[in-house]
């Protein structure tokens, strides 16, 4: 979903299953960097393993709100919406695999997994791969969404409004990945020398 969605390791762990639209293939990115709300692209290929992180996560939630502990919310929402914190839809996506104190309210509740358990699984993951030589973080994977969206030739205001940047500048970063600020485009040249292959 990292890679897939161009998503902070933050802002997936925060998923709840209301921001899923899988009828639309986007996500609801609710309080992203700088307090922003935004939509991005959901994978079509993950779908199949999203349900099943779906009905995982409400099984949890179930389990739970038969026990009277509801899923965290800010303390405001919670007041608005007094059901909310014991309904699927606010059940977060990768739910953590303990209770906690809210770290608000200090009312016991299910928050969503921490960032360490993501950041220790992918470096499992690099390390069990043989790609030591490579520097891969959970950032890696919005990185390349980004550069692999520029390479093929989507325009740069829509991948910073799918990467929820504030300037356009900060999308341009990465133009210089993918070939001295021309999101890769090749030189009609080369187009003409292979066709005459």
């Amino acid at each position: 979903m990292l890679y897939g969605s161009g998503l902070r390791v933050s802002e997936c762990l925060r998923l709840r299953i209301k921001d899923i639209d899988s009828n639309n293939l986007c996500l609801n990115i609710i309080d992203g960097k700088g307090r922003k709300d935004r939509q991005t692209l959901l994978g079509k290929s993950l779908l199949p393993e999203l349900e099943l992180a779906i009905v995982a996560a409400a099984k949890v939630q179930k389990s739970d709100a038969e026990k009277k502990i509801p899923t965290a919310l800010p303390p405001a929402l919670a007041r608005k919406y007094p059901s909310a914190p014991f309904t699927t839809a606010w059940a977060y996506l990768f739910p953590a695999s303990k209770w906690c104190a809210h770290p608000v309210s200090g009312q016991v509740c299910r928050y969503h997994l921490d960032p360490s358990v993501a950041r220790k699984a992918l470096q499992l993951a690099v390390h069990q791969s043989n790609l030591t030589s490579k520097r891969v973080n959970c950032h890696t994977f919005r990185h390349s969404f980004a550069t692999h969206l520029l390479m093929a030739g989507t325009d740069i205001r829509t991948v910073q409004e799918l990467l929820g940047h504030n300037d356009v500048k900060t999308t341009q970063i990465y133009t210089h990945v993918v070939g001295e600020h021309y999101a890769g485009t090749n030189s009609p040249l080369d187009a003409i020398s292979s066709s005459k292959n």
